[in-house]
């Protein structure tokens, strides 16, 4: 296998195929990236088995061909040189790169384990790459990232009134979007996807106006332009996420988005050790407070509409951020029960997206 491509094409292609990569791996093929050259058409393949991804780029080819390359190095390497064309020359056992006055013999790895991209043999469906990114963006964050609970790490995909409704959550928030118009699923039909697969689809899809997506029983593969991303989904039941979300709060709390995220990183910067931040809410306006023995005590006052009784709720000070942060209007609502039972994080004018918070307990 030999080619030529420029230096910044391959660094792209190799990182994209990269990322589902896992040095973690028991078989020593998939530490490294499959590369196979067709003509001009140049297919990088990285995968842990449970998340696959593949890239195309064009690239000068002279001779046809199939290799395992070492990830990480060859990557490194190809970030290394100066920029302008590098050549790849694989043979027998080993791998040339070439660029300007550098010139790198590495080994290459047996690929006999390497597994082969699935070709899902059902109906695709197309979205719109932004209307799925911005669903994304706002629910992945609240999946768990701890594998003992493998259901936590997943997002749910539910058909739901004629669209597409988004659920994840780690126990301690929820996160959930509702997608109108997007018929993916057959009504009462869910799948459960991995959100690391997600979150690196999301890397992608700026790539592309359109991402098609088949879904079969135990697969789900999404296609951006020249990526293709293939992944495993999630065997098991779902939590019952609906009744986790109170049918009413008697408390309400309006302000102002951007203005409660600058109070919020600024009185974070007190919250040190998972110290959590105390919200005290009344008709007067609210008050943010985080007090950490030994370091100090921030407090910041916020103009906002408030109707209830007054109450000091505590949360998570990065949990609460980051909800605040994905609410897409200029106004939220703070809508609260009491300190202890959970509290939602709604925009203002918007029914699609909520946020639900279980406070912290604090003496």
């Amino acid at each position: 296998m030999k080619f030529r491509c420029e230096r910044d094409v391959l660094v792209e292609a190799l990182g994209i195929a990269g990322r589902a990569v896992s040095g973690r791996g028991t078989l020593p093929g998939l530490s490294g990236i499959r590369a196979e050259l067709s003509g001009d058409d140049l297919t990088l393949t990285g995968s842990d088995l449970d998340l696959t991804i593949a890239t195309t780029v064009t690239v000068s080819g002279e001779s046809d061909g199939v290799a395992i390359i070492p990830a990480r190095l060859a990557s490194d390497i190809v970030r290394a040189v100066q920029p302008g064309a590098v050549a790849f020359a694989a043979e027998d056992e080993s791998l040339t790169i070439r660029a300007g006055r550098s010139e790198f013999s590495i080994r290459l790895i047996a690929g006999d384990e390497f597994p082969q991209l699935s070709n899902l043999e059902v109906e695709p469906v197309t979205l719109a790459s932004d209307q799925l990114a911005a669903a994304l963006k706002q629910v992945v964050l609240a999946a768990s990232s701890d594998d003992s609970r493998p259901i936590l790490t997943g997002v749910l995909l539910a058909a739901e009134d004629g669209g597409l409704r988004l659920v994840a959550t780690d126990s301690y928030r929820l996160a959930m979007r509702d997608v109108s118009g997007v018929s993916v699923l057959a009504e009462g039909q869910s799948v459960l996807i991995p959100s690391r697969a997600l979150g690196e689809l999301n890397r992608v899809l700026a790539q592309d106006d359109e991402v098609t997506l088949r879904l079969g029983e135990n697969e789900a593969s999404f296609e951006v332009g020249a990526v293709k991303l293939v992944t495993r989904l999630i065997e098991g039941d779902f939590p019952n996420y609906r009744g986790l979300i109170p049918e009413s709060h008697p408390n309400s709390l309006t302000v102002n988005r951007e203005e409660l995220l600058d109070a919020l990183r600024r009185v974070k910067l007190l919250a040190r050790e998972s110290t959590p931040i105390r919200i005290e809410m009344s008709t007067d306006g609210m008050e943010l407070v985080a007090v950490t023995q030994d370091v100090g005590t921030a407090r910041e006052s916020l103009e906002s509409t408030y109707v209830g009784s007054d109450l000091v709720v505590a949360f998570n000070p990065q949990y609460l951020l980051e909800g605040v942060e994905v609410a897409p209007a200029e106004e939220i609502v703070l809508a609260t029960i009491d300190e202890l039972k959970p509290a939602l994080v709604r925009a203002v004018g918007s029914d699609d997206f909520l946020y639900l918070l279980m406070p912290v307990r604090v003496s």
